[in-house]
């Protein structure tokens, strides 16, 4: 399958922090959703995609070349949106089409429109009277309105309330419509990735614990509810995190049907992309006795 974006041993220093030998690739006609705790080197991956930051080593490749920061045409089939709206507070939707047309080759002002009508952005309003939800519209109208096959995303849907969100949402599943497009999305809103993303990486710490299907991902990682003797009838291999309470324990298992044709008695439920996380950065690595 071949990739829009493909990332390699991607590394970065700082003092306090590292990528270490990042990998994962978002595959043409998808939607990859990044994950991750707050710190987990997320944002600073998306930066050195789009050439904003440097790197240490590994190589990135989007549309199957390695960009340059010199070479602007590759730039010019991306979309992007970070997590908050650069646009001045003293501009008006219709003052940005006048700044971003010279940018942008393919900047097309009727699509520019088309979205300000879809999205209800009024067209002549000051910025710095829209409310956080008209700024992401506005910032993803801006994004679409010169025909990108790639939109890279950073906590688009971030503080929106869930009409607005779900609004983006079916904007994001109507762009992946035509199959040579793709998204990269990074988001802490793991509930909308389960509605729209194809394929999720997980980034803890710097470094990539999981980069895989969603559907595979979901479908097969599990979580176990028991009694403390129970977990200790269960082998260490079997658990990938272990979290102790009051009233009992639970688990986290990769190969949910695996375990229950080994521990039938052992209650085993589905789980979500906020649970997985939750038990990888809070349970312990192994049990113990």
């Amino acid at each position: 399958m071949k990739s829009c974006i493909e990332v390699q041993g991607l590394c970065k220093s700082y003092p306090n922090f590292q990528l270490d030998h990042v990998s994962f690739s978002v595959p043409y006609g998808s939607i990859m959703g990044l994950i991750g705790e707050n710190g987990a080197g997320k944002t600073t991956i998306l930066k050195c995609i789009l050439q904003l930051a440097s790197y240490d080593s590994g190589t990135i490749q989007v549309f199957g070349q390695r960009p340059s920061p010199k070479d602007n045409e590759w730039k010019q089939a991306v979309g992007v949106v970070l997590d908050d709206c650069f646009f001045h507070d003293t501009l008006r939707p219709c003052d940005l089409s006048k700044v971003l047309e010279p940018v942008y080759q393919g900047w097309d002002n009727k699509q520019y429109l088309h979205y300000l009508d879809k999205f209800q952005i009024p067209y002549r309003q000051y910025i710095k009277g829209f409310s956080r939800g008209m700024k992401a519209k506005l910032s993803l109208a801006t994004a679409l309105a010169h025909h990108p096959k790639l939109l890279i995303l950073d906590e688009v849907t971030a503080g929106l309330d869930p009409v607005v969100r779900d609004e983006i949402l079916d904007e994001f599943l109507c762009f992946l419509q035509q199959e040579e497009h793709s998204i990269l999305l990074c988001s802490h809103i793991l509930s909308d990735l389960e509605k729209i993303a194809d394929y999720i990486t997980y980034i803890h710490q710097g470094e990539v614990l999981l980069s895989q299907s969603k559907d595979e991902l979901l479908e097969g990682y599990g979580r176990i509810g028991c009694t403390a003797q129970q977990l200790q009838t269960i082998e260490p291999q079997d658990l990938l995190r272990v979290r102790r309470g009051s009233f009992g324990c639970e688990a986290l298992v990769e190969h949910r049907e695996a375990f229950h044709q080994k521990y039938p008695d052992i209650l085993l439920e589905p789980v979500s992309l906020e649970e997985i996380m939750l038990f990888i950065e809070k349970g312990e690595t192994a049990w113990q006795d």
